[in-house]
């Protein structure tokens, strides 16, 4: 049986990995979308905008990529300034605005998939089915304790499957349009 310390110092060995693993994935998905000329931010604002139907608000973007509402709005600011969206007030409730992408942006954001897709891919390769399947069972358990942490008393079992669903749906998309522009 492993002691107290022993203990403690296995799980800040976890955290450590987790952390090194994030932000080596984040620094090469980096080096990858620059290529295309998109930063990871605007990526993952464009990839949160597709997922959404086509437009999203500021909002929906923010959830869906994990993300203040406000760091969003101002990498939404510099992308209607760069051409890559367009802000448009909701005909229904005029309080609200939607964002959709520009040509501009869908240009960049095909062969940014692709090469995600294929960096993905790669990374990926070393893990039999099997390990990814524990790899996501035993991050699912993690998150179930942030999400308990960070949301007292909410329903982490409804807030993980939304998240799922949603990433789900994005995904799909992606996989299909790989196979589209492969083909």
């Amino acid at each position: 049986m492993m002691s107290d310390a022993e203990l403690e110092s296995l799980n800040l060995r976890v955290v450590r990995i987790v952390y090194q693993t994030y932000t080596r994935f984040q620094n090469c998905l980096d080096e990858i979308l620059a290529v295309q000329g998109l930063t990871t931010e605007r990526y993952f604002v464009l990839l949160a905008i597709k997922n959404h139907g086509d437009t999203a608000r500021i909002t929906d973007i923010a959830r869906w990529a994990e993300r203040s509402t406000n760091s969003v709005s101002m990498i939404v600011d510099r992308m209607v300034k760069d051409g890559l969206l367009r802000r448009a007030r909701d005909r229904r409730d005029r309080r609200a605005v939607n964002v959709s992408i520009t040509r501009k942006a869908e240009d960049l954001l095909t062969p940014a998939n692709i090469a995600s897709v294929e960096f993905i891919r790669k990374i990926m390769s070393p893990l039999s089915s099997d390990d990814a399947h524990t790899i996501i069972g035993l991050f699912t358990r993690l998150n179930y304790r942030l999400l308990e942490h960070h949301n007292p008393g909410a329903d982490i079992d409804g807030i993980l499957k939304d998240d799922s669903d949603l990433h789900d749906r994005l995904i799909k998309k992606m996989a299909e349009q790989r196979t589209l522009t492969t083909a």
